[in-house]
């Protein structure tokens, strides 16, 4: 045990004295170290309830002959966060996340890992520790809210940011929105639709580091304290048959996780975190593979927001291991889980039990899968759209650029009306470098699908979207715009035309005027130079 380091002989009697202080004993220390990354908090809503959660991880692994240490780690609401200076720093608090898990794992000897996590950068943050560490780890993601009630109609977080748009647009009184606001969001979990969070607890339990059924369990509910307690048993499992990260995060387990993705619609928040998962393992992950596998596999599971059902609709239809049963023929099965079992032994009982919200294969929602990688003039190194959340008019779709230098300055022109059907809207210098931090953009997407343009209107960025994102958003522009890619010398009134089927996005201008315009292309001076977003300016970045 690597615990021995701080416990085993007697040169570690100071260390041994250290750990009596705790109210240890001699049998506590004799037993495998177990770490609870936690993080909770009480600011953010998918996380204030994961004391309770971790409580029952600790009884768990106590009764499986364990000893549980738990620690916390920081976590950004990115809901919280979204359309003021605080988005910037979302993205970067995953590294944060992945840095202080590896901290606390490596200078205390732990023997084996329990991630308590929920929200957007916290899961894959965590994920990424427990890759690098590669010790026995499993993860318990803490659980989606329940969805709000308004006018009878399920409602979530991101019905409010849409509402402001129909405000707006003169569609709502304030009243209403006031209305809203009180009931969208009715208690704690993540946001319940198939955002970045949920998209991410889905993808834990697809890759086999959380135990089946454990993505779309209410946060609420008895069932998630029952998987919390059997997660802390399970880790001591794992400890004593050594069955660690690189066992089950595998290329294969990756495809099959990108195939769940494809069939759900999930967030394009996806083609961030994976790679850098699988990065952590020595796995690359290109964009290309996210579109090959979209062609293969049919998205299946209508979720808000670009559908009606609420992750809980598609925890009572089966949640993840039907979804998996459901497009079996597409993965491979023989991958070994935390469960200690393989893929196929864990989905074999799987039924889909609503067949409404987990469509069968002769009859999806779409016959691709939910997100497209789409590369161009305007675009050559890739985009990213989620397919899932199109409506058919803005599968291709030819329009006049309206260019803004930042989301602030694009949100202002959506308000006050400048926006005009059949309009591309083009936010740039909100990339990795040129936000820094590559803020999502939510405010902007869904004030312009409560205006009702989202059927006429397309965004294009080098940011990156929310999972709670739907309409013609195409983000991670690359190359970005702070480092003189094309989306940099766009100009007002220039033709883009994005074609979703043929994968392209083009802005129609000759290859003469491109390059003329690249050639005379100025760059800007990093909007930070201390504190951590400087980190991510081109004279730090690798």
């Amino acid at each position: 045990m690597r615990s021995n380091d701080l416990k085993a002989g007697i040169e570690h009697a100071p260390h041994r004295a250290l750990l009596k202080s705790l109210g240890l004993d001699n049998d506590d220390l004799a037993k495998p170290f177990i770490g609870i990354a936690n993080s909770y908090n009480t600011i953010v809503p998918g996380h204030i309830h994961l004391c309770t959660l971790g409580d029952a991880v600790k009884e768990g692994i106590l009764s499986a002959g364990g000893t549980p240490f738990e620690f916390n780690t920081i976590a950004v609401c990115d809901g919280l966060a979204m359309g003021h200076e605080g988005m910037r720093y979302s993205l970067p608090s995953r590294e944060i996340i992945a840095d202080s898990v590896e901290i606390m794992l490596q200078a205390h000897r732990l023997d084996g890992l329990v991630m308590i996590s929920n929200c957007d950068k916290v899961t894959p943050g965590m994920l990424m520790a427990a890759a690098r560490l590669d010790i026995p780890a499993i993860m318990l993601t803490g659980g989606p809210m329940a969805a709000g009630q308004f006018k009878g109609k399920k409602v979530s977080y991101s019905s409010v940011p849409e509402a402001l748009g129909q405000v707006v647009a003169g569609k709502m009184s304030e009243t209403e929105l006031y209305q809203l606001e009180d009931v969208a969001c009715p208690g704690c979990g993540s946001c319940s639709g198939m955002f970045t969070a949920n998209t991410m607890a889905c993808m834990s339990e697809a890759l086999g580091m959380s135990l089946p059924y454990c993505a779309t369990t209410l946060a609420t509910s008895a069932h998630k304290v029952r998987l919390a307690r059997q997660t802390g048993k399970q880790i001591i499992k794992l400890v004593e048959q050594n069955i660690k990260p690189s066992n089950i995060l595998t290329l294969e387990a990756f495809k099959n996780a990108i195939s769940v993705d494809m069939a759900l619609g999930g967030s394009t928040n996806t083609v961030l975190h994976l790679p850098a998962i699988a990065k952590e393992t020595g796995l690359t992950l290109p964009l290309s593979l996210f579109d090959e596998i979209g062609r293969k596999v049919s998205h299946l599971c209508s979720m808000i927001p670009s559908g009606t059902y609420a992750i809980e609709d598609l925890d009572m239809a089966g949640g993840v291991p039907a979804v998996m049963h459901q497009i079996q023929t597409m993965l491979n099965p023989n991958g070994i889980t935390v469960s200690g079992q393989t893929i196929a032994e864990n989905i074999k009982n799987a039924t889909v039990l609503n067949t409404d919200v987990i469509r069968p294969l002769d009859n999806p929602v779409h016959t691709e899968g939910g997100i497209a990688i789409l590369t161009g003039n305007l675009a050559p190194q890739g985009a990213v759209i989620k397919t899932a959340g199109v409506a058919p008019s803005m599968l291709q779709h030819t329009g006049p650029a309206k260019v803004y230098d930042s989301e602030k300055e694009a949100i202002t022109a959506i308000r006050s009306k400048q926006i005009q059907p059949g309009d591309v809207i083009v936010i740039r210098y909100e990339g990795p470098k040129g936000g820094p931090g590559m803020p999502e953009m939510l405010i902007p997407t869904a004030t312009i699908a409560g205006m009702g343009l989202s059927e006429s209107v397309a965004l294009i960025t080098d940011g990156r979207f929310s999972g709670a994102t739907r309409g013609g958003s195409i983000g991670h522009v690359t190359p970005e715009a702070f480092d003189g890619g094309p989306i940099a010398i766009l100009q007002n009134e220039d033709s883009i035309t994005i074609d979703i089927p043929n994968r392209t996005l083009t802005v129609n201008i000759t290859n003469k005027e491109l390059q003329k315009r690249l050639s005379t292309w100025k760059p800007k001076k990093p909007k930070f130079t201390k504190g951590i977003l400087s980190k991510y300016t081109p004279t730090t970045l690798k």
